[in-house]
């Protein structure tokens, strides 16, 4: 099969001792089994490799000892390290033209071997690409940096809705304020010993992170009296650095950094064990960074009682009573630090119970939800798993690409796509759960989800930052710096998630038109859900930004705010996904924000989101869509229209606060919606924290030798003119209108006879009627202080999704001679 490679090798000699050190080197990472000697001149016993699994390369699954023949002794391993140094210098000296030292060769791990002293070298399906999971395989096991430490323990929490509304804290104004002792005062009773800190770098990761005995960090109990309370947080998304006991029933908690920062302390998530029931406990985190917090206006912390899981199946839930949020006034010269502080009462004796920020969503849970996707005969069919990419520590970042098949390649050029992505930051894991709630909906067999399958192409990257999700990070990745603030990147191997998720958008787009982007993300400021977007300066695609977001606050106005949305491209945003979508010419990119709070709308005002709150958004973003792609577009006109009006009262207000008259229909065109709109105030962090700490030293000496992402790539970033680009087609490749028809949750969606789908729902469709903007509150609840007014357009949204017309049906479309394969 490799007359070249056969050749070569019978023409090779190696000269001892690199003849023993490839040997052994090839023998040690798996490529090379044969005696030596043996050429790959035979195919005659193909049928043995074929059907003895011994010689099958382990994949994303295997182990590293798998890799090692029963004749190579461990002690064998480090061979090659002790070479003397001249051996070492003439190895590197080796020619690159010979294919044995060729880098495809060395590094193939997709080689297959017969076992009876002949080799036969054969490239294998790669199945980290095209075959992840099967029904026997086990999970990928994440990597942590191996100065982590990591317990055994499986960390698993079930899935629970609680039956009564949960509501914020009323605040009393009689919360005490503790004073901040420290360890000084206090006693330490759980600290972790190694954390990398803003002045190293990753440079490694294995799977359970830093080898050897894991430590017993908490202390040791005394006795069945002592009531000490134990802490963990050596697990996936587990984050406290140390615990200090102040007094008999009060701790003080301060968070970990992010890994190689010393920033980003927001998120938390931990246990403790050794409860006492009826016992009033007070923690207080006392090195929280941000001024502003959604404790202070009643958001609750999470509690997960485990005993309560296991007998009353009973989950998280929101808890605490006396909460404040304040200032640490503990001043060491250094950037401010704030402290949150609540009382609890454990609901049992000896129980383990778990704090968190907001409902924790891991790596692991990701891989188990995917592993029921691939094993599900039905959603396999149209929801197909790929390898992204490697994350930094090596972690699978999984892509999903989710279509029904078709029948043609002209039907399959024919199809837009959808971009959706998640957990960029990785401690915002509000994004985890509406994309959850999406996919389970796109890959159910709802007639709209089938619909959406059979005119849309999704891809999807659930989870983007998997290194900082496991090592419970807030914002950043093991690179120590925020992803979403390097999507411009040309460093491919310091930031590969962004890096390969914009390169296959770009691909994407050289293919078929990208409808939408959107990005999860999680907002810790604000309550309600929101979308920050790109105000386009095409008069011809004037204000289009904004009828997604308008429709999606009609579809949920008791979660979604649009009152909230910012639509501001502010200069230091420029390297968000957002904005470099909108640059590579996707009109409708956006950013998601859903709180880590809850809603003040309709409803649910001053009440938390649960879980199903946000995977309910994850259905309406679907819902959204088909309204969006309605091929009556009266839906569509009649949000540009309320939009106009709502700009024009806008314009109008910020003219008579500068005491100025302006005629609005004369000069309306001049009128920079830039000018109108406020900053977003919404991330956490505005600036890029610059190059990775591994490459600050030589960024001046390299500084010439790295173009700008602009000058490499320059159809990335396009003028906001350009930026309509896919708009115009979007005009041009409107679908017919017999390809969004079926709405109707009783009606069968038949790709193969796409012309006959009613036109509209039946009357015992479960979808309600959309209320417009206008807020019902509830007079009972006392007006929480972020609650927004309502704005001042109430708008007439039709029953009908669909009402039918009796105009002929549209252009068929022109579909563009497209390189397509029937299964995208």
């Amino acid at each position: 099969m490799f007359p070249a490679l056969e050749t070569e090798l019978k023409q090779e000699t190696f000269p001892d001792p690199y003849e023993d050190f490839m040997y052994y080197h090839l023998q040690y990472y798996g490529y090379y089994k044969a005696q030596r000697g043996s050429l790959p001149n035979s195919a005659t016993h193909q049928h043995v490799w074929k059907k003895n699994p011994r010689y099958l390369l382990s994949g994303s699954f295997g182990k590293r000892e798998a890799l090692i023949p029963d004749h190579l002794q461990k002690e064998k391993r480090l061979w090659p390290t002790c070479l003397p140094s001249t051996v070492c210098r003439q190895i590197g000296a080796v020619s690159r033209d010979s294919l044995m030292l060729s880098s495809p060769f060395v590094k193939s791990k997709q080689l297959l071997y017969d076992d009876i002293g002949e080799v036969n070298p054969r490239l294998r399906e790669p199945r980290d690409l095209f075959a992840f999971f099967s029904g026997s395989a086990l999970l990928q096991a994440p990597r942590w940096p191996i100065e982590c430490e990591v317990i055994k323990e499986s960390i698993h929490h079930i899935e629970w809705v609680p039956p009564q509304p949960e509501y914020f804290y009323q605040p009393t104004g009689n919360e005490k304020i503790p004073e901040i002792v420290g360890e000084e005062k206090g006693t330490v009773v759980y600290q972790l010993d190694s954390v990398p800190t803003e002045d190293s770098c990753f440079t490694s990761s294995r799977v359970g992170g830093k080898r050897g005995l894991i430590k017993e960090l908490s202390v040791s109990l005394q006795g069945p009296e002592d009531n000490t309370l134990l802490f963990e947080s050596r697990f996936e998304s587990g984050n406290l650095q140390k615990a200090v006991r102040v007094n008999t029933f009060e701790y003080e908690l301060t968070l970990r950094t992010d890994l190689y920062t010393n920033k980003h302390t927001q998120w938390f998530y931990f246990r403790v064990q050794n409860t006492r029931k009826d016992v009033t406990y007070r923690f207080t985190i006392v090195n929280l960074l941000k001024p502003k917090s959604l404790y202070t206006v009643g958001m609750k912390p999470l509690m997960y009682s485990q005993l309560d899981a296991s007998t009353h199946s009973i989950g998280w839930r929101r808890e605490g009573d006396e909460i404040k949020y304040f200032r640490n006034n503990t001043d060491d010269g250094q950037q401010p630090f704030y402290c949150l502080t609540w009382t609890i009462q454990f609901p049992h004796d000896q129980d383990t119970c778990f704090f968190a920020h907001f409902y924790p969503y891991t790596y692991t849970d990701l891989q188990r939800f995917l592993l029921s996707v691939a094993n599900s005969p039905v959603k396999s069919q149209f929801c197909k798993l790929r390898t992204l990419c490697r994350s930094l520590a090596g972690n699978t970042v999984y892509l999903l690409t989710i279509t029904n098949p078709a029948r043609t390649p002209q039907e399959a050029a024919a199809k837009r796509a959808v971009v959706l992505t998640a957990r960029v930051h990785p401690g915002e894991s509000n994004g985890s759960w509406i994309m959850k709630g999406f996919l389970d909906f796109i890959l159910s067999n709802s007639p709209d989800a089938q619909l959406l399958r059979d005119i849309f192409i999704f891809k999807v990257v659930p989870m983007l930052n998997p290194d900082g999700v496991i090592v419970g990070n807030y914002r950043c990745s093991l690179a120590g710096r925020d992803l979403n603030r390097h999507y411009k990147t040309i460093l491919k191997e310091s930031f590969p998630c962004i890096w390969h998720t914009r390169n296959m958008i770009k691909r994407l787009l050289e293919e078929r038109e990208v409808l939408l982007y959107c990005d999860f993300h999680g907002h810790s400021r604000k309550n309600n859900i929101f979308l920050y977007g790109c105000s386009n300066t095409n008069r011809q695609f004037w204000l289009h930004e904004r009828v997604f977001p308008l429709m999606l606050s009609k579809n949920a106005p008791d979660k979604f705010s649009f009152h909230s949305c910012n639509f501001k491209v502010q200069k230091c945003k420029e390297g968000t996904g957002r904005v470099v979508m909108w640059r590579m010419g996707i009109l409708n990119s956006y950013t998601m924000e859903s709180t880590f709070g809850g809603s003040t709308l309709g409803d649910k005002r001053d009440t938390h989101f649960t879980t199903e709150d946000l995977k309910s958004l994850g259905y309406h973003v679907c819902d959204t869509l088909l309204d969006f792609c309605d091929p009556d577009r009266s839906k569509f006109m009649q949000c540009l229209a309320e939009l106009k009006e709502l700009l024009q009262q806008e314009i109008h207000k910020k003219f008579k606060e500068l005491g100025q008259d302006t005629d609005l229909e004369r000069s309306w065109s001049d009128i920079s919606l830039s000018d109108v709109e406020s900053s977003t105030s919404g991330s956490d962090s505005s600036l890029s924290d610059g190059l990775p700490v591994h490459l600050l030293n030589i960024a001046d000496e390299e500084r010439a030798g790295f173009p700008s992402a602009l000058q490499k790539h320059p159809a990335f970033f396009r003028t906001s003119e350009n930026a309509s680009s896919s708009m115009m087609k979007y005009e041009k490749q409107r679908l017919n209108k017999s390809q969004l028809n079926g709405r109707g949750k009783s009606t069968s969606v038949d790709p193969a006879n796409m012309t006959t789908l009613i036109l509209t729902k039946n009357e015992d469709s479960i979808q309600k009627e959309k209320p417009g903007f206008t807020v019902s509150c509830n007079p009972k609840r006392s007006t929480n202080p972020s609650q927004e007014p309502p704005p001042p357009v109430k708008p007439s949204w039709s029953r009908n999704r669909y009402p039918g017309t009796k105009g002929s049906h549209r252009t068929a479309v022109a579909y563009p001679s497209l390189h397509i394969y029937t299964y995208p």
